[in-house]
Protein backbone atom coordinates (compact mmCIF):
# COMPACT_ATOMS: atom_id res chain seq x y z
CA UNK A 1 0.00 0.00 0.00
CA UNK A 2 1.47 3.33 -1.12
CA UNK A 3 0.03 6.52 0.36
CA UNK A 4 0.39 10.25 -0.31
CA UNK A 5 -0.39 12.80 2.41
CA UNK A 6 -0.57 16.55 2.83
CA UNK A 7 -0.87 18.39 6.13
CA UNK A 8 1.40 16.12 8.17
CA UNK A 9 2.88 19.11 10.00
CA UNK A 10 -0.53 19.78 11.57
CA UNK A 11 -2.03 18.25 14.67
CA UNK A 12 -4.29 15.83 12.82
CA UNK A 13 -1.69 15.09 10.14
CA UNK A 14 1.00 14.09 12.63
CA UNK A 15 -1.37 11.60 14.23
CA UNK A 16 -2.53 10.22 10.90
CA UNK A 17 1.06 9.67 9.73
CA UNK A 18 2.03 8.08 13.04
CA UNK A 19 -0.89 5.65 13.08
CA UNK A 20 -0.83 4.79 9.39
CA UNK A 21 2.85 3.92 9.75
CA UNK A 22 1.78 1.27 12.29
CA UNK A 23 0.08 -0.65 9.47
CA UNK A 24 2.31 -3.45 8.14
CA UNK A 25 0.68 -3.00 4.74
CA UNK A 26 1.71 0.70 4.59
CA UNK A 27 4.94 0.02 2.74
CA UNK A 28 5.57 3.60 1.58
CA UNK A 29 4.28 7.10 2.38
CA UNK A 30 5.08 10.25 0.43
CA UNK A 31 4.33 13.51 2.25
CA UNK A 32 4.28 17.15 1.20
CA UNK A 33 5.69 19.68 3.66
CA UNK A 34 5.54 23.41 3.07
CA UNK A 35 8.89 25.23 2.67
CA UNK A 36 8.58 26.89 6.10
CA UNK A 37 11.81 26.76 8.09
CA UNK A 38 10.12 25.03 11.04
CA UNK A 39 9.42 22.05 8.77
CA UNK A 40 13.16 21.51 8.18
CA UNK A 41 13.42 19.95 11.62
CA UNK A 42 10.21 17.97 11.16
CA UNK A 43 11.47 16.52 7.88
CA UNK A 44 14.60 15.26 9.66
CA UNK A 45 12.48 13.74 12.44
CA UNK A 46 10.30 11.90 9.93
CA UNK A 47 13.32 10.54 8.03
CA UNK A 48 14.92 9.41 11.28
CA UNK A 49 11.73 7.66 12.43
CA UNK A 50 10.59 6.09 9.17
CA UNK A 51 13.71 5.84 7.00
CA UNK A 52 13.14 4.54 3.49
CA UNK A 53 9.41 4.09 4.12
CA UNK A 54 8.89 7.84 3.75
CA UNK A 55 9.65 10.31 0.98
CA UNK A 56 9.36 14.03 1.69
CA UNK A 57 8.56 16.65 -0.94
CA UNK A 58 8.84 20.34 -0.11
CA UNK A 59 6.66 23.07 -1.59
CA UNK A 60 3.15 24.53 -1.58
CA UNK A 61 0.02 22.47 -2.05
CA UNK A 62 -1.26 24.90 -4.70
CA UNK A 63 1.60 23.82 -7.02
CA UNK A 64 -0.16 21.43 -9.42
CA UNK A 65 3.05 19.96 -10.84
CA UNK A 66 4.24 19.19 -7.31
CA UNK A 67 0.88 17.63 -6.45
CA UNK A 68 1.15 15.35 -9.48
CA UNK A 69 4.55 14.18 -8.23
CA UNK A 70 3.07 13.67 -4.78
CA UNK A 71 0.23 11.38 -5.87
CA UNK A 72 2.00 9.56 -8.70
CA UNK A 73 2.12 5.80 -8.19
CA UNK A 74 0.12 5.84 -4.96
CA UNK A 75 -2.93 3.82 -3.95
CA UNK A 76 -4.40 6.39 -1.53
CA UNK A 77 -4.22 10.15 -1.08
CA UNK A 78 -5.08 11.78 2.25
CA UNK A 79 -5.42 15.55 1.82
CA UNK A 80 -5.32 17.30 5.22
CA UNK A 81 -3.39 20.49 4.48
CA UNK A 82 -5.14 23.59 5.79
CA UNK A 83 -4.49 27.12 6.94
CA UNK A 84 -6.77 27.45 9.94
CA UNK A 85 -7.75 30.30 12.29
CA UNK A 86 -6.21 32.44 13.62
CA UNK A 87 -3.70 32.52 10.74
CA UNK A 88 -6.47 32.39 8.13
CA UNK A 89 -8.13 35.40 9.81
CA UNK A 90 -4.94 37.43 9.44
CA UNK A 91 -3.73 36.11 6.07
CA UNK A 92 -6.58 35.82 3.55
CA UNK A 93 -4.24 34.99 0.67
CA UNK A 94 -2.58 32.12 2.55
CA UNK A 95 -6.01 30.73 3.34
CA UNK A 96 -7.10 30.95 -0.28
CA UNK A 97 -3.89 29.37 -1.57
CA UNK A 98 -4.01 26.37 0.74
CA UNK A 99 -7.68 25.79 1.51
CA UNK A 100 -9.10 26.45 -1.95
CA UNK A 101 -6.36 26.46 -4.59
CA UNK A 102 -4.65 23.58 -2.82
CA UNK A 103 -7.84 21.54 -2.95
CA UNK A 104 -8.16 22.32 -6.66
CA UNK A 105 -4.57 21.30 -7.35
CA UNK A 106 -4.92 18.04 -5.43
CA UNK A 107 -8.20 17.07 -7.09
CA UNK A 108 -6.74 17.82 -10.52
CA UNK A 109 -3.60 15.82 -9.75
CA UNK A 110 -5.59 12.78 -8.66
CA UNK A 111 -7.87 13.00 -11.71
CA UNK A 112 -4.90 13.15 -14.07
CA UNK A 113 -3.09 10.21 -12.45
CA UNK A 114 -3.48 6.76 -13.97
CA UNK A 115 -4.53 4.60 -12.31
CA UNK A 116 -6.37 7.00 -10.03
CA UNK A 117 -5.66 6.59 -6.30
CA UNK A 118 -8.53 6.63 -3.82
CA UNK A 119 -8.86 10.16 -2.43
CA UNK A 120 -9.67 11.17 1.18
CA UNK A 121 -10.47 14.89 1.48
CA UNK A 122 -10.64 16.43 4.96
CA UNK A 123 -13.24 19.18 5.13
CA UNK A 124 -14.65 20.96 8.19
CA UNK A 125 -17.64 21.52 10.46
CA UNK A 126 -17.07 25.25 9.87
CA UNK A 127 -19.02 24.90 6.62
CA UNK A 128 -22.27 24.70 8.61
CA UNK A 129 -21.72 28.09 10.24
CA UNK A 130 -23.28 29.33 13.45
CA UNK A 131 -25.54 27.15 15.61
CA UNK A 132 -27.00 27.61 19.07
CA UNK A 133 -29.47 25.96 21.45
CA UNK A 134 -32.34 26.22 18.93
CA UNK A 135 -30.85 23.74 16.43
CA UNK A 136 -27.74 22.22 18.05
CA UNK A 137 -27.88 19.04 15.94
CA UNK A 138 -26.92 18.87 12.29
CA UNK A 139 -26.09 16.35 9.61
CA UNK A 140 -24.76 15.97 6.11
CA UNK A 141 -27.11 17.81 3.74
CA UNK A 142 -27.75 20.75 6.09
CA UNK A 143 -27.34 24.33 4.76
CA UNK A 144 -23.77 25.55 4.40
CA UNK A 145 -23.85 29.07 5.83
CA UNK A 146 -20.25 29.92 6.56
CA UNK A 147 -19.81 32.71 9.08
CA UNK A 148 -19.04 36.23 7.93
CA UNK A 149 -15.33 37.01 7.45
CA UNK A 150 -14.37 33.37 8.11
CA UNK A 151 -11.85 32.98 5.29
CA UNK A 152 -10.98 29.44 6.36
CA UNK A 153 -14.59 28.21 6.12
CA UNK A 154 -15.23 30.07 2.87
CA UNK A 155 -12.18 28.65 1.12
CA UNK A 156 -12.78 25.14 2.49
CA UNK A 157 -16.35 25.37 1.15
CA UNK A 158 -15.11 26.25 -2.33
CA UNK A 159 -12.47 23.55 -2.19
CA UNK A 160 -14.95 20.87 -1.18
CA UNK A 161 -17.36 21.89 -3.89
CA UNK A 162 -14.63 21.68 -6.51
CA UNK A 163 -13.74 18.17 -5.40
CA UNK A 164 -17.37 17.00 -5.53
CA UNK A 165 -17.62 18.14 -9.13
CA UNK A 166 -14.14 17.04 -10.27
CA UNK A 167 -15.25 13.67 -11.60
CA UNK A 168 -12.91 11.52 -9.51
CA UNK A 169 -13.60 7.79 -9.48
CA UNK A 170 -13.13 7.01 -5.79
CA UNK A 171 -13.31 9.81 -3.26
CA UNK A 172 -14.71 10.58 0.17
CA UNK A 173 -15.22 13.87 2.05
CA UNK A 174 -14.79 13.82 5.83
CA UNK A 175 -15.99 16.97 7.60
CA UNK A 176 -13.87 17.24 10.70
CA UNK A 177 -15.52 18.47 13.89
CA UNK A 178 -13.83 20.47 16.68
CA UNK A 179 -10.53 18.73 17.37
CA UNK A 180 -8.66 18.28 20.64
CA UNK A 181 -4.90 17.96 20.44
CA UNK A 182 -1.92 18.23 22.82
CA UNK A 183 -1.21 21.87 21.92
CA UNK A 184 -4.77 23.12 22.56
CA UNK A 185 -3.97 25.49 25.40
CA UNK A 186 -0.78 26.84 23.84
CA UNK A 187 -2.43 27.49 20.47
CA UNK A 188 -5.27 29.46 22.04
CA UNK A 189 -3.39 31.92 24.24
CA UNK A 190 -1.68 33.96 21.53
CA UNK A 191 -4.68 35.48 19.76
CA UNK A 192 -8.16 36.86 20.40
CA UNK A 193 -9.61 33.82 18.62
CA UNK A 194 -10.50 32.31 21.99
CA UNK A 195 -13.23 34.92 22.41
CA UNK A 196 -14.94 33.98 19.13
CA UNK A 197 -16.40 30.95 20.92
CA UNK A 198 -20.05 31.36 21.87
CA UNK A 199 -21.04 30.03 25.28
CA UNK A 200 -24.00 28.06 23.93
CA UNK A 201 -22.32 26.92 20.73
CA UNK A 202 -22.74 23.14 20.38
CA UNK A 203 -19.26 21.65 20.03
CA UNK A 204 -18.56 17.98 19.42
CA UNK A 205 -14.94 17.29 20.32
CA UNK A 206 -12.92 14.51 18.72
CA UNK A 207 -9.25 14.04 19.52
CA UNK A 208 -6.46 14.17 16.96
CA UNK A 209 -5.57 10.68 18.20
CA UNK A 210 -9.02 9.32 17.36
CA UNK A 211 -8.93 11.11 14.00
CA UNK A 212 -5.66 9.36 13.23
CA UNK A 213 -7.20 6.03 14.17
CA UNK A 214 -10.12 6.72 11.83
CA UNK A 215 -7.86 7.23 8.80
CA UNK A 216 -5.78 4.22 9.77
CA UNK A 217 -8.86 1.99 9.90
CA UNK A 218 -10.23 3.37 6.62
CA UNK A 219 -7.02 2.35 4.86
CA UNK A 220 -6.87 -0.97 6.70
CA UNK A 221 -10.45 -2.01 5.94
CA UNK A 222 -10.41 -0.78 2.37
CA UNK A 223 -7.16 -2.62 1.74
CA UNK A 224 -9.03 -5.78 2.69
CA UNK A 225 -11.87 -4.94 0.29
CA UNK A 226 -14.43 -4.53 3.10
CA UNK A 227 -15.88 -1.04 2.48
CA UNK A 228 -16.59 -0.47 -1.21
CA UNK A 229 -19.91 1.24 -0.38
CA UNK A 230 -18.08 3.78 1.83
CA UNK A 231 -16.74 5.81 -1.11
CA UNK A 232 -18.29 8.72 -3.08
CA UNK A 233 -20.00 10.11 0.01
CA UNK A 234 -19.70 12.87 2.61
CA UNK A 235 -19.46 12.04 6.32
CA UNK A 236 -19.19 14.02 9.54
CA UNK A 237 -16.29 13.07 11.83
CA UNK A 238 -17.88 13.11 15.27
CA UNK A 239 -17.16 11.82 18.75
CA UNK A 240 -20.60 10.63 19.88
CA UNK A 241 -22.56 11.82 22.88
CA UNK A 242 -19.54 11.76 25.19
CA UNK A 243 -17.90 14.41 23.01
CA UNK A 244 -20.92 16.74 22.87
CA UNK A 245 -20.26 19.92 24.82
CA UNK A 246 -20.81 23.66 24.48
CA UNK A 247 -18.44 26.58 24.42
CA UNK A 248 -19.00 26.99 28.15
CA UNK A 249 -18.06 23.35 28.88
CA UNK A 250 -14.92 23.76 26.83
CA UNK A 251 -13.77 26.75 28.84
CA UNK A 252 -14.59 24.89 32.06
CA UNK A 253 -12.52 21.83 31.15
CA UNK A 254 -9.68 23.78 29.55
CA UNK A 255 -9.18 26.28 32.35
CA UNK A 256 -9.49 23.61 35.03
CA UNK A 257 -5.98 22.38 34.22
CA UNK A 258 -4.57 25.73 35.37
CA UNK A 259 -6.90 25.96 38.35
CA UNK A 260 -9.40 28.37 36.83
CA UNK A 261 -12.70 28.74 35.00
CA UNK A 262 -14.42 31.10 32.61
CA UNK A 263 -16.07 32.84 35.55
CA UNK A 264 -12.71 33.45 37.19
CA UNK A 265 -10.83 34.62 34.13
CA UNK A 266 -13.16 36.84 32.10
CA UNK A 267 -16.59 38.41 31.73
CA UNK A 268 -19.29 36.86 29.54
CA UNK A 269 -19.60 39.92 27.30
CA UNK A 270 -16.02 39.48 26.15
CA UNK A 271 -17.26 36.54 24.06
CA UNK A 272 -19.02 36.50 20.69
CA UNK A 273 -22.79 36.08 20.72
CA UNK A 274 -22.95 34.55 17.21
CA UNK A 275 -21.02 34.19 13.90
CA UNK A 276 -19.12 31.16 15.18
CA UNK A 277 -19.35 27.53 14.08
CA UNK A 278 -20.07 24.26 15.84
CA UNK A 279 -22.50 21.38 15.73
CA UNK A 280 -23.56 18.16 17.40
CA UNK A 281 -23.82 15.53 14.69
CA UNK A 282 -26.97 13.46 14.44
CA UNK A 283 -25.21 11.29 11.85
CA UNK A 284 -21.83 10.92 13.55
CA UNK A 285 -22.58 7.27 14.22
CA UNK A 286 -22.19 6.38 10.54
CA UNK A 287 -18.38 6.48 10.62
CA UNK A 288 -18.28 4.99 14.11
CA UNK A 289 -20.25 1.93 13.02
CA UNK A 290 -17.79 1.36 10.18
CA UNK A 291 -14.50 2.07 11.95
CA UNK A 292 -14.95 2.11 15.76
CA UNK A 293 -12.57 4.98 16.34
CA UNK A 294 -14.36 7.08 19.02
CA UNK A 295 -12.41 6.50 22.25
CA UNK A 296 -11.40 9.78 23.92
CA UNK A 297 -13.72 12.06 25.86
CA UNK A 298 -13.03 15.82 26.26
CA UNK A 299 -12.75 15.97 30.05
CA UNK A 300 -10.30 13.09 30.18
CA UNK A 301 -8.30 14.48 27.29
CA UNK A 302 -7.95 17.90 28.93
CA UNK A 303 -6.62 16.20 32.07
CA UNK A 304 -4.13 14.37 29.89
CA UNK A 305 -3.02 17.70 28.40
CA UNK A 306 -2.57 19.08 31.91
CA UNK A 307 -0.41 16.15 32.98
CA UNK A 308 1.72 16.45 29.86
CA UNK A 309 2.63 20.11 30.40
CA UNK A 310 4.27 20.86 33.75
CA UNK A 311 3.90 24.60 33.16
CA UNK A 312 0.12 24.31 33.46
CA UNK A 313 0.47 22.92 36.98
CA UNK A 314 2.31 26.10 37.94
CA UNK A 315 -0.72 28.05 36.74
CA UNK A 316 -2.61 26.79 39.79
CA UNK A 317 -0.06 28.57 42.00
CA UNK A 318 -0.12 31.91 40.18
CA UNK A 319 -2.58 34.44 41.70
CA UNK A 320 -5.63 34.95 39.51
CA UNK A 321 -5.10 38.75 39.15
CA UNK A 322 -1.68 38.09 37.59
CA UNK A 323 -3.10 35.58 35.08
CA UNK A 324 -5.79 38.10 34.25
CA UNK A 325 -3.33 40.96 33.86
CA UNK A 326 -0.69 39.21 31.77
CA UNK A 327 -2.85 36.82 29.76
CA UNK A 328 -6.58 37.45 29.44
CA UNK A 329 -6.53 41.24 29.37
CA UNK A 330 -3.86 41.02 26.68
CA UNK A 331 -5.99 38.59 24.65
CA UNK A 332 -9.08 40.72 25.14
CA UNK A 333 -7.31 43.65 23.51
CA UNK A 334 -5.84 41.62 20.65
CA UNK A 335 -6.87 42.89 17.16
CA UNK A 336 -8.75 39.60 16.58
CA UNK A 337 -10.83 39.95 19.75
CA UNK A 338 -14.55 40.92 19.65
CA UNK A 339 -13.99 43.27 22.59
CA UNK A 340 -11.37 45.12 20.53
CA UNK A 341 -13.78 45.33 17.58
CA UNK A 342 -16.31 47.09 19.78
CA UNK A 343 -13.65 49.38 21.22
CA UNK A 344 -12.35 50.31 17.76
CA UNK A 345 -15.80 50.82 16.24
CA UNK A 346 -15.46 47.99 13.70
CA UNK A 347 -19.14 48.16 12.68
CA UNK A 348 -18.97 45.23 10.26
CA UNK A 349 -17.52 42.74 12.71
CA UNK A 350 -19.59 44.03 15.63
CA UNK A 351 -22.74 43.57 13.55
CA UNK A 352 -21.73 40.08 12.47
CA UNK A 353 -20.71 39.03 15.98
CA UNK A 354 -23.38 40.69 18.15
CA UNK A 355 -26.09 42.09 15.87
CA UNK A 356 -24.79 45.64 16.33
CA UNK A 357 -23.39 47.81 19.09
CA UNK A 358 -26.81 48.25 20.71
CA UNK A 359 -27.21 44.48 21.04
CA UNK A 360 -23.70 44.23 22.43
CA UNK A 361 -24.57 46.75 25.16
CA UNK A 362 -27.48 44.52 26.21
CA UNK A 363 -25.33 41.45 26.82
CA UNK A 364 -25.10 40.26 30.44
CA UNK A 365 -21.97 41.49 32.18
CA UNK A 366 -22.36 39.14 35.14
CA UNK A 367 -22.22 35.37 34.93
CA UNK A 368 -25.32 34.92 37.08
CA UNK A 369 -27.35 36.69 34.38
CA UNK A 370 -26.22 34.40 31.54
CA UNK A 371 -28.55 31.63 30.31
CA UNK A 372 -26.46 28.55 29.66
CA UNK A 373 -27.39 25.42 27.77
CA UNK A 374 -24.83 23.48 29.84
CA UNK A 375 -26.52 24.46 33.11
CA UNK A 376 -30.01 23.40 32.05
CA UNK A 377 -31.42 26.86 31.34
CA UNK A 378 -32.94 25.54 28.09
CA UNK A 379 -34.06 22.16 29.41
CA UNK A 380 -32.44 18.97 30.65
CA UNK A 381 -28.89 19.12 29.27
CA UNK A 382 -28.39 15.36 29.17
CA UNK A 383 -31.70 14.84 27.36
CA UNK A 384 -30.91 17.62 24.86
CA UNK A 385 -27.75 15.77 23.82
CA UNK A 386 -29.64 12.61 22.88
CA UNK A 387 -29.75 12.19 19.10
CA UNK A 388 -32.95 10.15 19.32
CA UNK A 389 -34.70 12.99 21.16
CA UNK A 390 -33.71 15.47 18.46
CA UNK A 391 -35.10 13.17 15.77
CA UNK A 392 -38.26 12.38 17.72
CA UNK A 393 -39.01 16.02 18.52
CA UNK A 394 -38.46 17.27 14.97
CA UNK A 395 -35.40 19.35 15.84
CA UNK A 396 -33.41 18.39 12.75
CA UNK A 397 -33.46 20.72 9.77
CA UNK A 398 -35.48 19.87 6.66
CA UNK A 399 -33.71 19.31 3.35
CA UNK A 400 -36.78 19.84 1.20
CA UNK A 401 -37.41 16.32 -0.11
CA UNK A 402 -38.23 12.85 1.21
CA UNK A 403 -34.99 12.17 3.07
CA UNK A 404 -36.02 8.64 4.00
CA UNK A 405 -35.57 7.59 0.40
CA UNK A 406 -32.30 5.87 -0.49
CA UNK A 407 -30.42 7.49 -3.37
CA UNK A 408 -31.37 4.56 -5.60
CA UNK A 409 -35.02 5.70 -5.32
CA UNK A 410 -34.47 9.39 -6.07
CA UNK A 411 -36.56 10.89 -8.87
CA UNK A 412 -36.65 14.16 -10.78
CA UNK A 413 -39.54 15.17 -8.49
CA UNK A 414 -37.13 15.00 -5.52
CA UNK A 415 -34.77 17.30 -7.38
CA UNK A 416 -37.51 19.80 -8.11
CA UNK A 417 -38.78 19.68 -4.52
CA UNK A 418 -35.30 20.30 -3.11
CA UNK A 419 -34.72 23.18 -5.54
CA UNK A 420 -38.04 24.81 -4.66
CA UNK A 421 -37.17 24.60 -0.94
CA UNK A 422 -34.01 26.54 -1.78
CA UNK A 423 -36.04 29.26 -3.52
CA UNK A 424 -35.03 28.10 -6.99
CA UNK A 425 -35.78 25.39 -9.48
CA UNK A 426 -34.33 22.32 -11.16
CA UNK A 427 -34.15 23.09 -14.87
CA UNK A 428 -33.46 19.50 -15.94
CA UNK A 429 -36.36 17.23 -16.86
CA UNK A 430 -34.71 13.88 -16.29
CA UNK A 431 -32.75 12.30 -13.46
CA UNK A 432 -30.66 9.16 -13.86
CA UNK A 433 -27.65 9.25 -11.53
CA UNK A 434 -26.90 11.08 -8.23
CA UNK A 435 -23.46 11.90 -9.61
CA UNK A 436 -24.52 13.13 -13.07
CA UNK A 437 -24.78 16.93 -13.17
CA UNK A 438 -28.17 18.60 -13.57
CA UNK A 439 -29.05 22.21 -14.39
CA UNK A 440 -30.37 24.37 -11.56
CA UNK A 441 -31.43 27.99 -11.04
CA UNK A 442 -31.34 29.92 -7.77
CA UNK A 443 -33.79 32.63 -6.68
CA UNK A 444 -31.47 35.32 -8.09
CA UNK A 445 -31.73 33.73 -11.53
CA UNK A 446 -28.19 32.33 -11.61
CA UNK A 447 -28.01 29.10 -13.60
CA UNK A 448 -25.43 26.47 -12.67
CA UNK A 449 -24.58 22.78 -13.00
CA UNK A 450 -24.24 20.59 -9.95
CA UNK A 451 -24.66 16.92 -9.13
CA UNK A 452 -27.80 15.89 -7.22
CA UNK A 453 -25.54 14.39 -4.57
CA UNK A 454 -23.79 17.72 -3.95
CA UNK A 455 -27.16 19.47 -3.55
CA UNK A 456 -29.26 16.95 -1.64
CA UNK A 457 -26.58 15.23 0.42
CA UNK A 458 -23.87 17.88 0.36
CA UNK A 459 -25.90 20.99 1.19
CA UNK A 460 -24.27 22.92 -1.67
CA UNK A 461 -26.21 25.36 -3.83
CA UNK A 462 -25.54 28.32 -6.12
CA UNK A 463 -21.81 29.03 -6.49
CA UNK A 464 -22.51 32.59 -7.66
CA UNK A 465 -24.26 33.34 -4.36
CA UNK A 466 -21.39 31.91 -2.33
CA UNK A 467 -19.64 34.24 0.09
CA UNK A 468 -18.10 36.54 -0.20
CA UNK A 469 -20.06 38.69 0.01
CA UNK A 470 -21.94 37.15 2.93
CA UNK A 471 -25.46 38.00 1.87
CA UNK A 472 -27.53 35.53 3.87
CA UNK A 473 -29.87 38.19 5.32
CA UNK A 474 -31.23 38.80 1.84
CA UNK A 475 -30.99 35.23 0.57
CA UNK A 476 -32.85 33.76 3.56
CA UNK A 477 -35.93 35.82 2.76
CA UNK A 478 -36.58 33.67 -0.33
CA UNK A 479 -34.72 30.50 0.63
CA UNK A 480 -36.57 28.43 3.30
CA UNK A 481 -33.64 26.01 3.38
CA UNK A 482 -31.42 28.81 4.73
CA UNK A 483 -34.11 30.60 6.72
CA UNK A 484 -34.88 27.67 9.04
CA UNK A 485 -31.49 28.06 10.73
CA UNK A 486 -30.36 31.60 9.82
CA UNK A 487 -33.09 33.17 11.93
CA UNK A 488 -32.00 31.22 14.99
CA UNK A 489 -29.39 33.94 15.53
CA UNK A 490 -30.40 36.78 13.17
CA UNK A 491 -33.38 39.13 13.04
CA UNK A 492 -35.47 39.18 9.89
CA UNK A 493 -35.07 42.95 9.52
CA UNK A 494 -31.26 43.14 9.84
CA UNK A 495 -30.87 43.54 6.05
CA UNK A 496 -27.09 43.68 5.86
CA UNK A 497 -24.40 42.25 3.65
CA UNK A 498 -20.80 41.67 4.67
CA UNK A 499 -17.92 42.25 2.27
CA UNK A 500 -14.15 42.27 2.29
CA UNK A 501 -12.76 45.45 0.80
CA UNK A 502 -9.25 46.36 -0.29
CA UNK A 503 -6.67 44.69 1.90
CA UNK A 504 -9.45 42.38 3.17
CA UNK A 505 -10.91 45.19 5.28
CA UNK A 506 -14.28 44.24 6.75
CA UNK A 507 -17.16 46.14 5.15
CA UNK A 508 -20.81 46.40 6.15
CA UNK A 509 -23.48 47.18 3.57
CA UNK A 510 -26.97 48.04 4.81
CA UNK A 511 -29.62 47.80 2.15
CA UNK A 512 -30.39 51.46 1.80
CA UNK A 513 -26.85 52.69 2.57
CA UNK A 514 -23.25 51.60 3.25
CA UNK A 515 -21.30 51.93 6.48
Amino acid sequence: MKIAMTGTSGNMGREVLKQVMELPEAEFVRVLLSPKKKNDKLAKVYKREYGDRIEILRGTVADEALCRRLVSGTDYVVHMAAVIPPRSDADFKASEECNYLGAVAMANAVRETSPQPSYIHISTVALYGNRNEKHPFGRVGDPLLVSAFDAYAMHKLKGERYLLEAGLKRWVVLRQTAMLHPNMMHDNVSDGLMFHTCLNAPLEWVSSRDSGLLIKRILMRDGRGEIDSFWRKIYNIGAGEKGMQTGYDTFKDGFSIIGGSAEKFFKPNWLAARNFHGLWFSDGDELEELFRYQRDDPSGYWKEIGKGHKLYKLGKLVPRPLIDLFLFRRLRNHPNSPYRWVKNGDKARVMATFGGEEQYRKLPKKWQDVKLLAKGDFGDYDALRKVDNARKNGLLLSHGYDEEKPMSKWTIEDMKSAAKFRGGECLSDEFSDPYAKLRWKCHDGHEFSLTPYAVLRGGHWCDKCLPEPWDFDRLAKDNPFYAQVWYDSHEKDENVRYDLGEGEEAKLHRYGGDE
